[in-house]
């Protein structure tokens, strides 16, 4: 069954930096191709989620990956540009002592070949629900809130059809193309309460998506068949 096109298609290669914007992007049997490779680590905390988000520090959506590094297999930054303009090398001293001075304790920079994700190494939202959110909420809704890898454009625009599609797979573009197979609903954490642009916060985007769909927008899925990601592809949904 048709469900739609790819309307954008995201990669985070920092865990809770900002993202970028992909016209085409390799699906890897670890997501999106160079997603959330790296990530902060608090070091005083012994707990099994020990990286430091934007929901410990919200000016971390504020730093912004840059350059492309040739000597790694997968596109992972060179640089990262602070929220002041400045421009350190990834794995310099300066970074780290920077994020650590910000949060106010230590952090060291992590490199996980097989990512380090909440959930499923590929999420995934439609429009609709953005769309659907952002009506309810009365405020300007950047899907970037969401952190999506894939965003569909649905034929329904139907808010918080991806529901419906937990247990199939779907399937992108034809020939040697890409599937995931959705595992979960995505609850949502207060990072949709943060604009991408400014860290500012709102509470009212995630207590419209508590009211409307019991804290759930998009789903999490894991990969079937690696292959090529394009905006404009259309998706499919299979059994």
């Amino acid at each position: 069954m048709k469900l739609g096109r790819i309307s954008a298609i995201f990669r985070y290669p920092v865990k809770s930096m900002a993202g970028e914007m992909l016209e085409v992007a390799g699906l890897g049997w670890h997501g999106i191709d160079g997603d959330r490779r790296l990530a902060f680590r608090r070091l005083i905390d012994q707990s099994g989620f020990p990286w430091l988000t934007a929901g410990k520090l919200p000016q971390l959506l504020l730093y912004k990956p840059i350059g492309l590094d040739s000597n790694t297999a997968e596109p992972l930054p060179t640089h990262v540009r602070t929220p002041d303009g400045k421009e350190y090398e990834l794995r310099s001293d300066e970074l780290r002592q920077e994020i650590s001075n910000r949060y106010g304790s230590d952090v060291e920079l992590m490199n996980l070949k097989h990512g380090i994700f909440d959930e499923g190494c590929i999420s995934v939202i439609s429009l609709g629900t953005v769309n659907g959110i952002e009506r309810e909420s009365g405020r300007d809704v950047d899907l970037r809130r969401f952190r999506p890898n894939v965003v569909i454009e649905t034929d329904s625009a139907e808010p918080f059809e991806e529901d419906k599609w937990v247990g199939r797979t779907l399937v992108f573009g034809e020939g040697n193309s890409g599937a995931v197979r959705i595992t979960m609903k995505d609850e949502r954490c207060v990072m949709v309460n943060f604009d991408p642009d400014t860290a500012e916060r709102d509470s009212e985007v995630m207590k419209t998506v508590v009211r409307l769909n019991e804290n759930y927008a998009g789903v999490y899925g894991t990969v079937v068949s690696a292959g090529e990601l394009r905006v404009g592809q259309v998706v499919t949904l299979a059994g």
